[in-house]
């Protein structure tokens, strides 16, 4: 059985209680990480994972609440003793402002700093993104201001299935992956036109026929009574995401 790792739950603004959107999912020989808008590492550490273990770092989109924390990742998991080399997916525009925000430092004097390994994403929906002996990852577009997919998790060993959203306006690519998903993780940021309310949230999870709903990517004093109510009212078996939460799937 696969572990999903709430590591942040906000979104680019956000509270006290909530660090930007940031996941990782854990399996019996897997640790993916998705997006790194904020101190991936000592968040993955907060949940007793080691972050020098990362078997990949997937990038969903281009904005800085997604990837600024790229390069403070990469010195931290140096600084932990590893070496080898780090392999980053995701689709040109993502990996572009990777490459850039990291690059802005010069750690070429810094002796056995790991390599970074691009792996570019196609943009299309069924899109392959990484695949080991335990787990294959594909992803699919999402509708918001720049581009930005959203991804599915498949446990081979399990068999349990993960959607995550990605920052997205309601959208059928999106209920498409997230088809027959154990748990569909959604963006609720309540901001249209390019990202969803909670209860478009809801309605991708009745459509894909998910067996729950997790809300993330929320904003400052997020209404958790009204939104999941609103919610509800679409989806009965949804739940707020909140930094530190654990799921199985």
């Amino acid at each position: 059985m696969a572990t999903l790792h709430l590591l942040g739950t906000g979104a680019a603004a956000s509270d006290g209680r909530r660090t930007t959107t940031m996941l990782a999912v854990e399996t019996a020989t897997d640790l993916v990480l998705v997006d790194c808008g904020g101190d991936a590492a000592q968040r993955l550490a907060a949940h007793g994972l080691d972050p020098t273990a990362l078997t990949a770092v997937i990038v969903t989109h281009e904005h800085a609440d997604h990837v600024a924390g790229f390069p403070l990742l990469l010195e931290r998991l140096w600084l932990g003793g590893r070496s080898a080399p780090v392999d980053v997916y995701g689709i040109e525009p993502a990996l572009a402002q990777a490459r850039r925000v990291h690059d802005t430092f010069d750690v070429s004097a810094w002796p056995g700093y790991p390599e970074r390994r691009y792996h570019t994403v196609g943009i299309q929906a069924g899109s392959a993104v990484l695949a080991t002996p335990g787990l294959r990852v594909t992803a699919a577009p999402g509708t918001h201001s720049v581009p930005c997919v959203g991804l599915r998790f498949e446990d081979l060993d399990g068999g349990g299935l993960l959607a995550y959203s990605g920052d997205t306006a309601f959208s059928p690519t999106i209920v498409a992956l997230a088809r027959g998903a154990q748990l569909l993780v959604h963006e609720a940021t309540d901001e249209p036109p390019m990202h969803s309310r909670p209860e478009e949230a809801a309605r991708a999870a009745v459509e894909a026929g998910a067996g729950a709903l997790v809300l993330v990517h929320l904003p400052p004093g997020f209404d958790e009574g009204d939104g999941l109510a609103r919610a509800r009212t679409v989806f009965p078996n949804v739940n707020a995401g909140v930094d530190g939460a654990r799921f199985e799937f």
